[in-house]
């Protein structure tokens, strides 16, 4: 499974298991805006951890953090290579 795929499946189970509603998942969907709050942002950051065995928050490279759902996935894409 690729990251992105990855990342997406883990939003997708994160918003179910904490009862959330998703807004359609697209790289310009700002991530204030797709429906997760901040545990389920926490959530989804320790799930990938898991999935990916990275984790780009916990970096000595200073990271922006994302804005978008595509700069999140262009995150880990940047990480994991």
């Amino acid at each position: 499974m690729s990251v992105r795929d990855t990342i997406l499946s883990v939003f997708k189970q994160v918003a179910a298991d904490q009862g959330r509603t998703l807004a359609p998942l697209s790289d310009g969907l700002r991530l204030t805006e797709c429906g997760l709050d901040s545990l389920s942002f926490a959530i989804v950051v320790s799930s990938l951890e898991d999935a990916l065995n990275v984790d780009p928050f916990n970096s000595s490279e200073w990271v922006d953090f994302p804005v978008t759902l595509g700069d999140f996935i262009k995150l880990y894409d940047h990480t994991v290579a």
